[in-house]
């Protein structure tokens, strides 16, 4: 007897029907086609285990099960279920009728639970777009596919309940939640806040600047001056999620596995800290069977990269494109896969190896040379594309006792937003440009117009402070940020003396 059943394979951050079909006939043998790999062959024993536990049995004649189509390979164990209720159908031990109605997924344990699998959100979306009756998956993913509405979706906790529900011995409800109730329940539900940090006017000046405009940053000083502290109170001033790019966020956490459980929508902006040993393919995504990197699953969020000039040079180089571009292509022999990107970079280094040079209170023991020769590590074409360069100096005690609590996260957020409306509103035509930072050659020079004396300014600027050719278009977008930040039209000369300032490292002779 032929039955099929319907599982789905995860090929990016989407996901695809996979048909699979189960024949029984005389003979005995097990076969199992359609590019499996070892988790899925592997199967076999689980589900014959899991079976025997709850009184069922794998029949002992020839069985194929072939996994179409057969171009794509199948990966993981959460194919399980689906193959175990194709046997069970094929060889008549419960109905048959209505198991194809279904898209099933899940992994067996040996005793017949099941365990929870990878994509459970863009399984539930491509369900929902083939026209399936309902989906069945582990309870633990339950909600977080539920989330896609206008499809039933079963939570279950063993392969019996699965059994007696096509058996029609038992119901089944579908989990049912609110999208807007449990996306807004959590938004902005940070652990931190801007009020922690005394001090540090200056530096939470420029990430607000930083946030109003998505520019890129680099905080560079000594160690303890607060460089981690900041970055990590950088999401609570952004803009919240909209429900659009929490589901896409969603969706990557949910396929590299990430996602907490229990939990069915990721509402708050993420914040990716990798350590400085991490390697390529853990960074931007890859390897053998492709997974999102950490600059993927910083999606709609912050990637800080602390101690930047230890990471390995490659490491750093593979940031380029996705960084520019806002999107990451893995290419292998026979597919590509993107995955989106669409970041704020924030990174923080010392000033040298010792962490020293510049400090007010101790000396630097680096040898002379040392500190440019440290900050070559970061080549050119990376520093270009980061907007906004912050030196932190460290709080001094006594101020830091005496110092009142700082400015709260949600106010800064309300100036935050604000901005950022005025930008939507000025790129409302230009499609995939949403903030200054976004801006091409083109645009800057039709949104950052600047009258003469300004031009003079920039340009003594660039002469006396022996900055760097790329600092000019880096400046124009910041000072537009600024001008924004201040409900300005026209960008002033204070407007440009602020962004100036925050081009400290393209000054030729720093740390010499």
């Amino acid at each position: 007897m032929l039955v099929k059943t319907f599982g789905s394979a995860i090929v990016g951050i989407d996901a695809i029907s996979i048909t699979v079909e189960v024949s029984i006939d005389q003979g005995v043998a097990f076969f199992m086609v359609g590019l499996p790999d070892s988790a899925v062959k592997e199967s076999h024993q689980r589900i014959e285990a899991a079976l025997r536990h709850i009184g069922y049995r794998i029949p002992g004649k020839k069985i194929v099960i072939n996994l179409a189509p057969a171009d794509i390979r199948k990966e993981g164990s959460a194919y399980d279920l689906t193959i175990a209720v194709g046997i069970l159908a094929a060889s008549k031990q419960i109905k048959h009728e209505n198991v194809s109605d279904y898209l099933i997924m899940g992994e067996l344990s040996l005793d017949g639970s099941l365990q929870p699998v990878k994509g459970a959100l863009p399984i539930a979306i491509e369900a929902k777009r083939k026209g399936f009756k309902g989906i069945i998956l582990p309870e633990l993913n339950a909600r977080e596919a539920a989330i896609v509405g206008d499809i039933n979706v079963f939570g279950v906790r063993t392969v019996k309940e699965v059994i007696d529900f096509f058996n029609e011995e038992s119901q089944m409800k579908p989990i049912v939640i609110n999208n807007k109730d449990t996306f807004s329940a959590k938004l902005n539900n940070y652990d931190v806040n801007f009020s922690d940090v005394r001090g540090q006017h200056n530096i939470k000046r420029a990430l607000e600047i930083a946030a109003a405009g998505g520019h890129n940053v680099i905080m560079i000083g000594p160690p303890g001056s607060g460089k981690t502290m900041l970055a990590r109170r950088l999401p609570t001033i952004l803009p919240p999620l909209n429900l659009q790019e929490a589901l896409e966020t969603t969706k990557i956490h949910s396929v590299a596995g990430k996602l907490p459980r229990g939990s069915s929508l990721i509402t708050i902006r993420p914040f990716r800290s990798p350590h400085h040993t991490i390697s390529d393919a853990g960074l931007v995504g890859g390897g053998s069977f492709p997974q999102p990197g950490e600059v993927s699953l910083a999606h709609h969020g912050v990637l800080f990269l602390d101690e930047l000039p230890e990471f390995k040079r490659t490491v750093l180089e593979v940031m380029r494109q996705p960084i520019e571009e806002r999107n990451i292509t893995i290419s292998r022999a026979r597919f590509s896969i993107d995955y989106p990107a669409s970041i704020m970079l924030v990174a923080a280094m010392n000033p040298c190896p010792c962490g020293y040079y510049n400090h007010p209170d101790q000396e630097c023991s680096c040898q002379p040379g040392i500190v440019q020769k440290y900050l070559n590590r970061i080549s050119g074409p990376l520093m270009d594309r980061i907007d906004i360069h912050i030196e932190v100096v460290p709080v001094k005690v006594n101020d830091l006792v005496e110092a009142a609590p700082g400015e709260k996260s949600e106010i800064i957020r309300e100036r935050v937003i604000t901005t950022r409306k005025i930008q939507e509103k000025r790129f409302e035509k230009n499609k995939g440009i949403y903030n200054n930072a976004q801006m091409g050659a083109t645009m800057l020079k039709e949104v950052c117009r600047i009258d003469d004396n300004s031009k003079k300014l920039l340009t003594t600027a660039i002469t006396k402070l022996n900055l760097s050719a790329r600092a000019y278009d880096r400046i124009l977008k910041v000072s537009r940020t600024i001008a924004d930040l201040e409900g300005e039209e026209r960008i002033l000369a204070a407007h440009l003396s602020e962004a100036i300032h925050y081009r400290s490292l393209d000054r030729e002779n720093w740390g010499t």
